[in-house]
This record gives structure tokens, C-alpha cells and sequence, in this order.
């Protein structure tokens, strides 16, 4: 017989015994949607190489999800007791055991017999020890638990270990609890005097002394962490933040201001400055630290519309043209952000040429109702075609203008019909309606 026949002869038979291919199989059923035949190949893959985890925790699965946890059982704790040497597979059948009977002191047991079995194979294992904690308070072995917590509570345990025994520390003792606290101050502080540069212990550490309302303690260990990492910025803010919190006032600014110069665009330093000096009744410095932070972060349409009206009203045009530029940016569609940015447009004399095309965009946005019917937009709106050569337009703004001002804004409301009989007056025409409505604006605001 020639050697090519032989070859395809044998090709089923070898085909048989591949578990790759078996698999391969299984996942290409799967991608149709022919579930009897996946299950097929994936367990002639597993009875093929019963060694492969994937394989095994497939079958399983497939066993689980037909109700039958007995026989996914099964296959976990054959497969943990033929491979001894392999934690992932003794973590699994305990994980199974857990997850498939929560209630079932039973199941606790087995899962417990199975990880105090696997840590005579690998004693220093952190995810034996916090499974194992987990089930001895369930089992309320709390002796055990405590065990495991004491033998993770050192100076020199290490950031994995340190945070596990923080976890622990929460189950063992109370927040107020003495005993608890000490030892968790001891091995917090050692921790990060023995990993200044590590932020996930810095962090934590400072968490534990704020929540136990020991900010000076919080404050220290930051400081710790960001003098050693001067570009752990994020960290650096929280410091400035508890500084604040904690009445150092100077050293948080100072802090703060230090982030900024390091890295501008870090939000919440902004944001905390703006606060800060709000509360210090110094708007000016507010100001561009609330436009910075809303520019990085984003916000609500309403918070860019207070915040641009801060600077039209403190004569900052240009500030709240920019600012309000990026609120369109964000949202396109709002109008009333598209009104203020036409008004500061307008009067920022570096933009002033571009005002005109905004108000026509801003009133058609907003089909001349709400923000559009705003005075202040109207008489912005009637300037501008004013200078664009369009006076009876801008009669029209002004007239809406006049009756949309508030009975308590009368100088606002008197300046707006005096202007309008300028206009009548300069195109000499409605010269009793002009010489009328000048009569109106000296009666609400009389000039000397």
C-alpha cells in the first residue's frame, strides 16, 4: 500500500486523538450555534487531555448550566486532586465550592479542607489566606481569621499583603475598636516609611487616618508619599485638598498651586483653588480657576452660563468668550449658551467682527423665543447691527428689548429708549415717538 494512502487512512485516527483539534471543533459549533455538537468535542478534547484546566473548566460549566452540580463537582475536585501541584486548580475547586453553595456549611468545609491542604504546598500564597479568612469567619472561626490577620500585619508584610490585612481589619474590629486601630496605624505608618514611592499605600493610609477623623496623621502620610514622587500628582492634589481640610490654608494653596505649575490641566486642583478662594471672598483668583476646571472637565450647560455672566459683569469679555467657546464645544445645541456667547463676542474687542454672524446663529437657535427674548441679548444684538449698517433691524431688537426688561431694572431699561430714539433721531424720522420715549427713560432714570 502506498505511503499517501496510508496517511489517509490514518488521518481519522489521529484526528481522534488531538484534543487541540477537538477543541477547535467545539469553538467552531459554538460560533454556529449547534450546541450538541460543542458539547461533544469539547468533552472528547477533555477525556482526551483530562490535565487541561481550560478544557475541564469548559465541561464543568457546561454541567453547571444544565443543573447538574453534582457532576461539575465532580470534575473540579478529580482535577484538584490529580494536579496537587497547581494553586490555580485548588483555588478553583474552592472558589466552586463557595460559589455553587454560598449557605452550605458543607461546602465550606470541603473548600476549607481544600486550601488548608493546598498551604502546606505553598504557605506564603495571599489568596489562600484571604479565602481561607473569608470561610473561617463564615464558619465564625474567628481565631483562625485572626490568625491569618496577624501573620499579615507586619512592618515588612508588603503592599499586597498590607491591603489584605487592611480588608481583614474591617471584619475583625470595629472603627472605634483601640486594639484594631493601633494595629492598623503601626503597620500602615511602617508600610509607607518603608515604600514612600507606592500611592496605593500612601492612599490607603491616609484614608484610614481620615475616616478614623485624624487629619493630621492623613496629611502626614501623603506628605511622605509626595516627597518622595514629587510627580504623583493626583496624590499631590488629595494632599492639598487635606491640608485645607485640616485649616493649614497656606501650605494647601501653596500645594495646589505647585500641581498646577507642573501640570495645568489637572481639574480638581482647579477646582479646589476656586473653592478656596470663593469662600476667602476673593473672586478675581475664582474665577479663571473655575473657567480652567470647567474647560478640562466639562460641566453643566447652567454652570458655563453662571460663570461667563461672573466675567461679563466683572468686564472680562474676552474670559468669558473663551470660556463659552468651549461650552459650545460641549453643548452644541444649547441656546442659551449660544446667546451669552454672541453678547461676549460682541464685546471683546479682539472678536468683535465675529459677533454679528453669532447672534443670527443664537437667535435662530433659540426660533426667537427664551434666551433669545433675554434684553440684554436684544440691545448686544441691536449694536451689532447698528455698526453692520442695519438700523431698522436694530429698532426692532430695542423695541423687544424695552418690553422685556423687568420693572426693577430701570436705568437698564431707560438706557435702551434713549438709544432707540437716538436711532430715530439720526435717521430723522418718529420725531414725537423719539421726543415721547425720552420723556419715558427721564422719567424711570433722570439724568442731571
Amino acid at each position: 500500500m502506498k505511503p499517501a494512502v496510508l496517511l489517509i487512512l490514518a488521518a481519522p485516527a489521529l484526528a481522534t486523538a488531538d484534543p487541540k483539534l477537538d477543541f477547535a471543533k467545539g469553538i467552531l459549533a459554538q460560533q454556529r450555534g449547534d450546541q450538541v455538537a460543542e458539547k461533544a468535542a469539547i468533552e472528547k478534547a477533555r477525556e482526551a487531555d483530562p490535565l487541561a484546566m481550560p478544557l475541564m473548566l469548559r465541561v464543568a460549566g457546561m454541567r453547571r448550566a444544565e443543573g447538574d452540580v453534582e457532576a461539575a463537582s465532580k470534575l473540579y475536585r478529580d482535577f484538584a486532586k490529580a494536579t496537587p501541584e497547581r494553586l490555580d486548580g485548588q483555588l478553583a475547586y474552592a472558589d466552586f465550592l463557595r460559589e455553587a453553595s454560598p449557605e452550605d456549611d458543607f461546602a465550606a468545609k470541603l473548600a476549607r479542607d481544600t486550601l488548608e491542604k493546598a498551604r502546606e504546598k505553598f504557605p506564603k500564597s495571599l489568596a489562600i489566606d484571604r479565602r481561607l479568612f473569608r470561610i473561617y469567619e463564615g464558619l465564625e472561626q474567628r481565631d483562625l481569621s485572626t490568625a491569618i490577620f496577624d501573620k499579615l500585619a507586619t512592618p515588612d508584610a508588603g503592599e499586597a499583603a498590607t491591603l489584605a490585612a487592611v480588608e481583614m481589619a474591617r471584619t475583625l474590629f470595629s472603627k472605634d475598636d483601640p486594639v484594631g486601630k493601633a494595629r492598623l496605624d503601626e503597620m500602615l505608618r511602617n508600610a509607607v516609611k518603608a515604600d514612600p514611592e507606592n500611592p496605593v499605600l500612601a492612599r490607603t493610609a491616609s484614608e484610614h487616618f481620615r475616616n478614623t477623623a485624624r487629619l493630621p496623621e492623613a496629611v502626614e502620610m501623603l506628605a511622605m508619599h509626595v516627597a518622595a514622587d514629587p510627580s504623583s500628582l493626583e496624590l499631590r492634589t488629595r494632599l492639598g485638598i487635606l491640608q485645607l481640610a485640616a485649616e493649614r490654608q497656606e501650605e494647601g494653596e501653596k500645594t495646589l498651586l505647585a500641581v498646577l505649575e507642573a501640570d495645568p490641566r489637572q481639574a480638581l486642583a482647579h477646582q479646589t483653588l476656586a473653592k478656596l478662594y470663593r469662600k476667602q471672598e476673593k473672586p478675581d483668583l475664582a474665577r479663571p480657576h473655575a473657567a480652567e476646571a470647567l474647560k478640562i472637565r466639562g460641566g453643566d450647560p447652567s454652570e458655563f452660563a453662571q460663570l461667563a455672566d461672573e466675567f461679563l459683569a466683572a468686564d472680562q469679555p474676552k474670559e468669558a468668550r473663551i470660556l463659552l467657546e468651549k461650552a459650545i464645544f460641549f453643548n452644541q445645541s444649547d441656546a442659551t449658551l449660544a446667546v451669552k456667547l454672541a453678547v461676549a463676542t460682541r464685546r471683546d474687542p479682539e472678536s468683535r467682527s465675529q459677533a454679528s454672524r453669532l447672534f443670527r446663529e443664537a437667535e435662530a437657535l433659540a426660533k426667537g423665543e427664551g434666551p433669545a427674548k433675554d434684553p440684554v441679548f436684544l440691545v448686544e444684538f441691536a449694536e451689532s447691527l447698528v455698526e453692520t449698517g442695519q438700523p431698522t433691524a436694530a429698532e426692532e431688537r430695542l423695541r423687544a428689548a424695552i418690553k422685556a426688561y423687568p420693572p426693577e431694572q430701570k436705568k437698564e431699561s431707560a438706557a435702551a429708549m434713549r438709544r432707540l430714539a437716538g436711532l430715530w433721531e439720526q435717521g430723522k424720522k418718529n420725531a414725537e415717538a423719539a421726543k415721547g420715549l425720552l420723556q419715558r427713560a427721564n422719567a424711570l432714570d433722570p439724568q442731571k
